[in-house]
């Protein structure tokens, strides 16, 4: 794998699993507005935390990725997935 293309694929599966994780441990405002009820951002967003759970998730997919498609086990190449 070239390594633009490794940085590539990390720069958006980084943004990806970051949109999962945001929800994790976030909790509503206590007090809503009394007007419209709209509760706004949540209190505490823990955004570090979830900036280093995306960046330590992402690695982690990124490695299986990067092994999916360096290793002989999926190649193209070969014929292994090649239709008859």
């Amino acid at each position: 794998m070239h390594p633009v293309t490794g940085v590539a694929i990390y720069f958006v599966l980084w943004w990806i699993v970051l949109f999962a994780v945001l929800p994790w441990g976030t909790r509503p405002v206590a007090n809503p507005d009394s007007e419209t009820g709209w509760r706004g951002a949540p209190e505490r967003p823990s955004m570090w935390r979830k900036v280093i759970a995306t960046t330590l998730v992402t690695g982690v997919i990124w490695l299986l990725l990067f092994f999916a498609i360096t290793s002989e086990m999926l190649s193209f190449r070969n014929g292994v997935l090649a239709m008859p």
